[in-house]
């Protein structure tokens, strides 16, 4: 390919927000490229999202089968091999990144592996990688390059006693002890994960809930539940003086004025994220940065006509599914194919057991604000599909307008609750009120209708509570 090649787009960074921006791009007949450093999918597909939940799912069925009585069914025996569960997940990104590069194709999307740089609006160069040395011009450049893992200050990531999610991720040796550090989303579902396979685990927050950005009664929920599974979990707690020996490590863990010693086999940072911008953009190219996370408009244009950003790395909330939202909305409005969004409303998931999921205002939020609200709850255990599942854990809960029923926000912790959130998400983006869930039908017997039960409840005519 000649270097003097020219694209209406070049989208660096192949995640969530880049693969699907420049896949868009293709499907509007435009001339494409996209530039990844790893593998297409990004951190989301290849060390995120998708092969955590492959380990998570086998963590899910190993806890069913050990309880296999439950259901009339008798099992001897129920053992594991740690090394395929991780190796299995490790495959299922790989399936899953083949298929990224397969749309490619379909949508005549070129495709580079290596470091995109921004040399000059309008020019991109690739700085690192098989293709290094190569020169682009562009109309428009897409910055897509998302986050990655914070690191703890003064301690050495080794991916064998110190690790983030991604080197846990292709760690095929099932620790004995761990520390979590931080009770994010990713901190609790590896803190489910271990657990569930054996693995003394103790999950510290510096925070006084985990999920800090759930609904209070949500994670007081979970908390309560994972605790009874048996892993360790400190709030309100900051670590200090972390030691890194031959064969463990160990944290002092602060609570209030209390201070003790936690010494463990492997510790698991998950204390956020940072902007993956380190040379992406040339210092000649003075795009308007906040926090290192790239400031743009809600067209998703920066500072410097022709040069966009979206996903992760033009700041929170960090989700795959926000990300690839506002790439096609750019890639949308930047080609005239209707007018861009920026994201209100979405859904939040982490998908231990039970799973949470939510949308919209928490109670704490609503409160705050001094809305008048009303709050309907219908817990699972008055489902007769929850039951019948031996899945009764959680509830769903809704905050509405008190006059108008509209709907503020939904929390819901329990069995697929992940899946059921849509429905809210899809009532809230139609201004739905929590009437108009209610009179909706919902089948019997199934999870669902405690989505509508809850909304009934809202109105004081649930029929189950």
């Amino acid at each position: 390919m000649a270097e003097t090649t020219e694209y209406d787009l070049i989208v660096i960074g192949g995640g969530p927000a880049g693969y699907a921006g420049a896949i868009r791009a293709g499907q509007l007949g435009k001339k494409v490229a996209c530039i990844e450093l790893e593998r297409a999918g990004g951190t989301c597909l290849n060390w995120g999202c998708i092969p955590t939940k492959a380990l998570l799912k086998s963590a899910e069925l190993y806890n069913k089968i050990k309880k296999a009585d439950t259901f009339g069914i008798n099992v001897k025996e129920v053992t594991f091999d740690f090394a395929k569960v991780v190796e299995r997940s490790r495959g299922v990104a790989g399936q899953m990144a083949k298929g990224i590069e397969f749309l490619f194709k379909k949508n005549k999307v070129d495709y580079f592996v290596g470091k995109g740089h921004v040399t000059a609006p309008g020019m991109v160069e690739i700085t690192d990688g098989e293709h290094k040395g190569k020169f682009f011009k562009t109309k428009s450049t897409l910055i897509a390059t998302g986050c990655k893992m914070r690191r703890i200050p003064d301690l050495a990531v080794d991916g064998v006693r110190v690790m983030t999610s991604r080197e846990a991720l292709g760690n095929t040796k099932l620790p004995k002890s761990i520390v979590v550090v931080g009770a994010g989303a990713i901190g609790v579902e590896f803190a489910y994960f271990y657990n569930a396979f054996g693995s003394k685990v103790t999950l510290v927050e510096m925070v006084d809930q985990i999920l800090p950005v759930e609904d209070e009664e949500i994670s007081k929920t979970l908390h309560r539940a994972l605790e009874k599974q048996g892993i360790t979990i400190l709030t309100g707690t900051k670590c200090e003086n972390f030691r890194g020996g031959k064969d463990s490590v160990k944290v002092d863990l602060v609570t209030g004025d209390k201070k003790q010693e936690v010494e463990a086999e492997v510790l698991l940072s998950a204390i956020g994220v940072v902007p993956n911008i380190e040379g992406v953009i040339s210092p000649n190219v003075k795009v308007e940065l906040d926090r290192n996370y790239v400031k743009v408009g809600d067209d998703y244009q920066t500072n410097i006509k022709g040069i966009y950003a979206a996903g992760d790395i033009i700041g929170p909330p960090w989700l795959a599914h926000v990300a690839t939202f506002e790439a096609v909305s750019a890639v949308n409005g930047m080609f005239g194919h209707g007018k861009p969004h920026r994201v209100k409303n979405f859904p939040g998931c982490t998908y231990c057991q039970p799973q949470v999921s939510s949308t919209g205002l928490t109670e704490k939020a609503a409160k705050e604000k001094k809305l008048d609200y009303k709050v309907g709850k219908f817990p699972f255990t008055a489902s007769g599909k929850a039951v019948a599942s031996a899945e009764s854990e959680g509830f769903v809960k809704v905050i509405t307008d008190a006059k108008t029923g509209e709907i503020y926000g939904a929390h819901i912790i329990g069995s697929e609750a992940t899946e059921l959130i849509a429905e809210y998400g899809l009532a809230v983006e139609l201004e739905a009120t929590v009437d108009d869930i209610h009179q909706t039908i919902h089948a019997h017997p199934t999870l669902s209708e405690a989505i509508m039960e809850a909304a009934a409840a809202s109105l004081g005519e649930a029929i189950h509570i």
